[in-house]
């Protein structure tokens, strides 16, 4: 069913925030950080995946990407919805649903066999698509992917994502210079407030977290490994 209630998007962030907190998506460790893909330190760490298990907090949430990417683009911007590889394609098949329109993925890379095909499903030229993910850091795998459904002739201009970190300088921007627009419901910044109201961290805790969402960069050079 298409959504047709726009929530205000301080409360969109703030109810996001509560559900990954409420399923314990987010975890935060100043003690003993957790080591992101790029190999480097972070107190903070989100999995967005667990939400595909959690049938009331997804339809929640995928409500509110609908209506976010409604509101911000248009009620008739899109004619495919696409998921990138591997996280995004549950959700990109849920907010499909709910915009009553076809749903494709991207691979990450061709499958090597084959059609050798990156694009699953059925895309064609023209067609303006939206990319859907779970999350984005610096944004640097969304560019792959749009390129990818630009290669199909079709065109994507915008990428929508549950979580953003919100926190590394330039990533809208780097974005924007790509022709792509970043839609998110929540960032790290929303997640650390909720966290704060609820008292679900102790505070030694909450204050390094937010050292390092003040200056991530240098949080992380600091304490990067030898």
């Amino acid at each position: 069913m298409i959504p047709t209630t726009f929530p205000p998007r301080d409360e969109i962030a703030r109810l996001t925030a509560r559900a990954l907190l409420e399923i314990r998506a987010v975890h935060f460790n100043a003690a003993t950080p957790f080591t992101l893909a790029s190999g480097l330190p972070s107190p903070t760490y989100i999995d967005c995946r667990k939400l595909i298990s959690f049938p009331r907090i997804r339809s929640m949430l995928m409500d509110f990407m609908a209506v976010t990417v409604m509101r911000d683009a248009g009620f008739e911007a899109f004619d495919n919805i696409a998921g990138g590889e591997t996280a995004g394609i549950p959700f990109a098949a849920m907010v499909a649903e709910r915009l009553a329109l076809p749903m494709t993925y991207v691979r990450k890379k061709p499958k090597g066999y084959g059609r050798n095909a990156r694009i699953e499903g059925a895309m064609t030229e023209g067609q303006r698509v939206l990319l859907v993910e779970d999350l984005t850091t610096d944004g640097g795998s969304k560019l792959s992917f749009v390129d990818a459904i630009r290669e199909t002739g079709a065109s994507c201009g915008h990428t929508a994502v549950i979580f953003y970190y919100g926190i590394f300088e330039g990533v809208e921007e780097r974005l924007a210079q790509h022709g792509v627009r970043l839609h998110h419901l929540c960032t790290w910044w929303d997640v650390l407030a909720e966290a704060k109201a609820q008292g679900a961290f102790d505070t030694a805790t909450l204050d390094e977290v937010e050292r390092f969402l003040r200056a991530p960069r240098a949080w992380q050079e600091a304490r990067k490994p030898a």
